[in-house]
């Protein structure tokens, strides 16, 4: 049967009512070389056992490989007990929360994913989350522009490509464009070069920490430089790290932002995700719309400047200027879930696990030719760059071919402009015995 509810005289009846004869006129402003003339080359409708059998066969061309892939989305350990808690019917099938007499289960796991991510970041306030990291670096510098009133925004060049791009896509829809401020030799921001890029109309400074090749920023100096010139220091974090390095709230940043999916998300060609946004207090009562707090609207969850007041207040609605859905709510709770397993203790453990794995490995490379540390000298937690002798593109289908993903190619990264290499993460899944796989591997 067929799923389009209008049948062909409907069709003509509103074609005629705007005053058009065919559909194929609605769309003359589309260049003819673009436009599909003629059917679409699909597959002919298949039977329901003969649809699962072709999927079986398609999901056995899957390989499993051992992942030292991370920029962002990293391989760890989900309890079984995250995607048990979360299918729960009054969990997964449950749309907003409109009427907290009837949804208080997720009000309190939203409130506790607020609490959680507050203590991880040192921050004051939470939301009850965003789409990804990248969209909530860009929601801090639209934020920041509303808070300062100010309209430029500047970003560390070591700030993740795809945080950098949605933030900049952000600002051009506001009539701005993202500024970006070089690093030095040591991977890490260069001072000079962002005192002379601040001046009386930035609203704020975004940069990563650990930055994106991995190497851990010292915020404060940052943060000084950055407040002096009135301007905001917004930070991206991998929260992992966040249970070994010092929260960015003790350093001077005034919005933490992050990717999410280490919790409770396992990696899956970019989702689900989860974006983490704080900020501190002060900012978001600077908001537009009086607004008294940043956690969660009852109503409709819709971005940092919705609240959720004291038992003794009305719980009310302020100005939104950002959607959330129901599912992102979902991956939010999925996060709650792994971390309230986890624990402190816990929390701690998979973070110096996966920075003693790192560690491990670069002490491993050190006498393999033709592979050399991008920054010799800077600290790093669980992740950093090597320059490579070999194409790296090469040597990740080689990795492919022996059961391993070595890596993110550093050349799908113009904009960092660093020599060719990969980016290794590590993780608390990778065995010792792994990792000689591949230094091996990386050794040729």
């Amino acid at each position: 049967m067929s799923f389009i509810p209008h049948s062909e005289t409907d069709r003509r009846e509103m074609l005629a009512r705007i005053g058009v004869s065919d559909v194929r006129e609605l769309y003359d402003d589309v260049p003819e070389e673009i436009l599909l003339d003629g059917d679409l080359d699909i597959p002919a409708p298949l039977s329901e056992w003969e649809a699962v059998r072709e999927l079986a066969e398609l999901a056995d061309l899957n390989r499993s490989l051992v992942c030292f892939a991370g920029a962002g989305q990293y391989d760890h350990h989900v309890p079984a007990a995250v995607d048990h808690i979360i299918r729960r019917s009054e969990f997964y099938t449950a749309y907003t929360p409109y009427q907290p007499e009837v949804a208080q289960g997720t009000l309190q796991a939203i409130y506790e994913f607020q609490t959680m991510v507050c203590e991880l970041t040192g921050m004051d306030v939470a939301n009850a989350s965003m789409y990804d990291g990248p969209s909530a670096a860009a929601e801090a510098a639209v934020m920041s522009r509303a808070v300062t009133r100010r309209s430029r925004v500047l970003a560390a060049r070591t700030l993740h490509p795809h945080a950098r791009k949605v933030t900049d896509t952000y600002l051009q829809g506001l009539g701005g464009e993202l500024e970006i401020v070089d690093s030095g030799p040591d991977g890490l921001v260069d001072t000079g070069a962002l005192n002379g890029a601040l001046g009386d109309d930035v609203a704020c400074v975004l940069v990563q920490y650990p930055n994106f090749l991995g190497c851990i920023e010292d915020l404060e100096p940052l943060a000084e430089v950055t407040h002096a010139a009135g301007a905001l220091l917004v930070v991206l974090v991998d929260p992992v790290t966040l249970s070994v390095l010092r929260p960015p709230g003790e350093l001077g940043a005034d919005i933490v932002v992050a990717e999410g999916q280490p919790f409770g998300n396992a990696p899956s060609f970019g989702g689900p995700v989860v974006g983490l946004f704080a900020a501190r207090q002060k900012l978001v009562r600077k908001m537009p719309g009086r607004i008294v707090g940043a956690t969660v609207d009852t109503e409709d969850r819709r971005g940092y400047v919705l609240t959720l007041q004291t038992r003794e207040q009305q719980i009310r609605r302020e100005k939104a200027t950002s959607n959330i859905c129901t599912n992102q709510g979902l991956n939010a709770l999925a996060a709650t879930v792994h971390l309230s397993l986890l624990g402190r203790e816990g929390m701690q453990e998979v973070a110096e696990s996966s920075v003693q794995n790192a560690h491990y490995a670069w002490r491993r490379l050190e006498d393999v030719p033709g592979v050399t540390p991008l920054y010799p000298e800077t600290p790093f937690a669980r992740e950093f760059a090597v320059a490579t002798e070999e194409n790296s593109r090469a040597i990740l289908e080689r990795g492919f071919d022996a059961g391993i993903l070595a890596g993110v190619s550093l050349s799908r990264f113009e904009s960092l402009e660093v020599p060719d290499g990969l980016l290794l993460a590590f993780t608390e899944k990778r065995s010792r015995a792994e990792i000689d796989r591949l230094v091996d591997l990386l050794a040729g």
